[in-house]
């Protein structure tokens, strides 16, 4: 678990592509995750960085697991709180903003109906629904715990290999 001076990163290995099969028997393609722990020194190296930003693999992981040769693109992450970070939001803040259908916001309510004692939920999306969210801004500060990082170059071990056999997430 992340403390005040670690950040948990989940690391998208984009350069490799699996394929599972869904419950109604489809083929999809996913890029698997893998879940890691900044701390210490490697800490300090990423406050202040970006949305958007490549990162050197060096300053990912522990000991021998860290990710030498790779290149991480910087693509989001969370607080302490759960709140997401946006790409358009300035500066490490928490900002509350009007949002359409976007990043941290889906659109759409959830309307519960009963009908003969059925419970039926289904979504309902009104033409130009908006909503004021709270997001933290687009930089990496002391109060991010999470945070979400993509292959952009790969060294020459994989990250299987380097941070275990553990699959994260694999959507």
């Amino acid at each position: 678990m992340a403390d005040g001076n670690s950040f948990v990163a989940v690391v998208n290995d984009t350069t490799t592509k699996l394929t599972r099969t869904t419950k109604k028997g489809k083929e999809k393609t996913y890029s698997p995750s893998y879940k890691t722990v900044i701390a210490g020194n490697n800490h300090a190296q990423l406050l202040g960085k970006k949305i958007g930003d490549v990162i050197d693999g060096m300053f990912v992981g522990e000991g021998e697991s860290t990710l030498t040769g790779y290149k991480l693109e910087i693509t989001g992450g969370s607080d302490k709180t759960g709140t997401p970070m946006r790409r358009d939001l300035d500066g490490g803040s928490r900002q509350a903003i009007l949002v359409t259908a976007s990043t941290g916001f889906k659109g759409h309510n959830l309307v519960s109906k009963t009908k003969k004692g059925e419970k039926k939920r289904f979504r309902y999306k009104p033409e130009g629904m908006r909503k004021r969210r709270v997001f933290r801004g687009n930089t990496i500060t002391q109060d991010t715990r999470q945070i979400n990082l993509k292959v952009v170059d790969a060294g020459n071990i994989g990250l299987d290999k380097l941070l275990g056999e553990e699959e994260a997430a694999a959507e």
